[in-house]
């Protein structure tokens, strides 16, 4: 839903950072969905927030909206305590949990709803419905819209107040290739601007493609933080190697494995591929033993590492413990939260 909200003076905090949050904890009786969350969003960035379900990732950025008060911990969303959200929220855009927005009505009329409640100049509609890609349709009912463009209208709401910081879930839901590619033009092109994007995806690939920096959090629980070529170089240097005659794989297999080396096989007879786990410096030693061997390589390269299977591998290394808390939020975030823990508006 888009959120906005009244422009509200309050004494501002300095912070290098968008968004700085010190032990952030959020509790459902027994049960605890963000678990001392320690977050710095830097200023101007691109920033991927991403987790398995129910890792607390929207009841996060529910906390940081100030639509849920935190059981423990503090924070600062663009210099101003969490405490004092309607000091904020002024400039900050957001597209959380999927856009709605009433059938009968037009984009157009549906953001001036939105506008007149935000107390924002109506000039703005027409700026930010050009800028989604939807300054054709937008008097067009929204009922009439495939589930892309009611995404498109949704970050078009998120900028209705000119942010300086946007918190957009799932942006790309239901957008083709062509436009999740528009989508990744439009949200470098927020951070050229100076303002700060917090996304959250399950699209680790578009992720890997569009952000330089990275939240990662597992069972409530912050489990990397930083730019995400720091993630990918963490992991194990790895060669990628072809043998000329399919024969040759498990010979191969067994050569890097005698000197110390781990190897697996993906593919079948001539698309077989060894991945060795060794830096590029060993190629040249890698194929000196091979020819000795009778064994000639077609393909030696190093492997560079995807976002997902670096997610996996960080992810995947948690305890029994924080797999029962992550289960406890999968109920947590799919369930009402009790009313005296909102703020309204």
């Amino acid at each position: 839903m888009p959120l906005l909200a009244h422009a509200s003076c309050g004494p501002r905090m300095p912070e290098s950072c968008a968004v700085v949050t010190t032990g952030l904890t959020k509790r459902f009786g027994h049960r605890v969905a963000v678990d001392s969350l320690d977050l710095a969003i830097p200023e101007g960035s691109i920033s991927g927030f991403v987790g398995p379900n129910g890792a607390g990732k929207t009841t996060t950025i529910r906390m940081l909206l100030g639509l849920m008060r935190p059981t423990a911990g503090s924070g600062t969303v663009l210099g101003y305590p969490l405490s004092q959200y309607k000091s904020y929220l002024a400039k900050v855009g957001a597209l959380i949990e999927g856009p709605t927005f009433h059938p009968a009505l037009s984009g157009w009329d549906n953001l001036a709803v939105l506008a007149r409640l935000g107390g924002i100049a109506s000039a703005r509609i027409a700026e930010v419905l050009d800028r989604v890609g939807l300054g054709d349709r937008g008097h067009d009912p929204t009922r009439t819209y495939s589930l892309g463009m009611r995404q498109r209208l949704g970050i078009a709401a998120a900028m209705l107040p000119d942010p300086a910081l946007l918190v957009l879930d799932e942006p790309t839901n239901g957008l083709d290739p062509h436009g999740i590619a528009e989508i990744r033009a439009m949200l470098r092109s927020f951070a050229d601007e100076g303002r700060t994007v917090f996304v959250s995806s399950h699209l680790l690939t578009e992720i890997q493609q569009v952000c330089e920096h990275l939240v990662v959090i597992e069972g409530g629980h912050l489990v990397f933080q930083g730019s995400v070529a720091q993630l990918l170089a963490s992991r194990a240097p790895e060669l990628a190697v072809r043998t000329e005659s399919p024969d040759d794989v498990d010979r191969l297999v067994a050569l890097v494995r005698r000197h110390g080396h781990a190897a697996t096989v993906s593919g079948r007879g001539a698309e077989a591929t060894v991945t060795v786990s060794a830096s590029c410096g060993w190629a040249g030693e890698l194929n000196r033993l091979a020819m000795a061997e009778g064994m000639t390589l077609v393909h030696i390269a190093e492997r560079h590492s995807t976002l997902e299977e670096a997610f996996f591998e960080i992810t995947g290394s948690c305890t029994e413990e924080s797999r029962e808390r992550r289960t406890q939020a999968v109920h947590t975030e799919t369930s009402d939260p009790p009313k005296v823990e909102e703020h309204t508006r």
